[in-house]
């Protein structure tokens, strides 16, 4: 066996192929690249935190409630904390949204750039305690005024995202990244500390054999969604039922989504008539991506990244996944709107 069979000496990693995109880009000024740059080094820092978490006595709660109502854990405030002081010192970003704040952060103005960031810092951090997958979600958007930053620049529709992704921090830590052009994955190397290129435009299959819903909320569901959760246990149509798959971290349920395909389903209900996974942080990027790999993303009503966000942490009804499931759910809503 050669060396060159064991080592590959021509890596694609993040940085390089983030760099490559934006040479194609007409006026690209490496702000960007500059920014994701300092956003991938908090999740190499988050995933370092993650793996180490029971051994330097991050489990368990910080004793605080986040601005959703979620209780925070030790490990939310230190991820948070990270990625807001490594976007800040990019130099890249103007205000920085998250999930743990209630109001937007506004980056000093000797560290000014033209980007907007709305992030999730860890999700699905109720499941550390018991080393289940989490995850951080983020999105990028251009500024569009002038003037001071305020609140507003942050509520645009997803439809005007430049960058959006995921990190997952599972049996191996992976980055899901699109700027508009398709999605790729990332695996984080350890021996060299860098996210290499491991699947290029990833593409989500057409139609899957999974749902995946909390389903100890049928009770409050609407008929809609019952009906099409029977149908796919108790198919007519003498084809296999569906699987159920549901691990309550959104994005470990997503990317399982996207690596099988299938369908993810957060919708209104009785007890979250709005719904509950947020807009700007949760729905828009993973709408993105979904939609870049060839699914669909809806509110049950809507295209997740047409809708006009009006407050930081709004709600949104979420159903994702491949094309044929997704439309076969909306003929189900569809149905009952009659």
């Amino acid at each position: 066996m050669s060396d060159q069979s064991v080592f590959d000496v021509d890596v694609w990693t993040l940085t390089r192929f983030i760099m490559e995109t934006g040479r194609q880009v007409k006026g690209s000024t490496g702000e960007l690249t500059q920014l994701i740059n300092s956003l991938l080094t908090s999740v190499k820092a988050i995933s370092s935190a993650v793996r180490k978490a029971g051994l330097i006595h991050l489990q368990g709660l910080a004793g605080n409630v986040n601005v959703t109502g979620d209780e925070q854990k030790k490990l939310d405030v230190l991820s948070n904390n990270l990625i807001i002081n490594m976007l800040q010192a990019s130099y890249g970003t103007c205000l920085l949204v998250s999930e743990e704040n209630k109001d937007a952060i506004f980056t000093p103005a000797d560290k000014r750039g033209k980007y907007i960031v709305c992030f999730d810092p860890l999700d699905g951090s109720s499941n550390i305690d018991c080393l289940a997958p989490v995850g951080t979600i983020f999105a990028i958007y251009k500024r569009a005024s002038d003037g001071e930053p305020s609140d507003k620049d942050a509520l645009q529709p997803g439809n005007q995202i430049v960058c959006a992704g995921y990190a997952l921090y599972g049996s191996a830590t992976l980055v899901a990244l699109s700027t508009g052009t398709g999605v790729n994955f990332f695996m984080l190397d350890p021996a060299i500390g860098e996210f290499v290129l491991t699947d290029r435009n990833v593409k989500i299959n057409k139609k899957g054999k999974t749902y995946s819903i909390n389903e100890g909320y049928a009770k409050y569901f609407e008929p809609a969604v019952n009906e099409y959760l029977k149908h796919k246990k108790f198919p007519e149509d003498g084809g296999a039922p569906y699987s159920a798959r549901y691990i309550g971290s959104m994005v470990s349920d997503i990317h399982r989504t996207l690596a099988y395909g299938g369908i993810f389903m957060y919708p209104a209900n009785e007890k979250s008539p709005k719904g509950k996974l947020r807009l700007l942080y949760e729905c828009n990027p993973i709408a993105f991506l979904i939609e870049q790999a060839g699914g669909i993303a809806t509110t049950g009503t809507q295209r997740v990244l047409d809708l006009q966000p009006e407050s930081l942490h709004q709600r949104a009804p979420f159903v994702v996944g491949s094309p044929d499931d997704v439309k076969e759910y909306l003929s189900f809503v569809k149905k009952h709107q009659k």
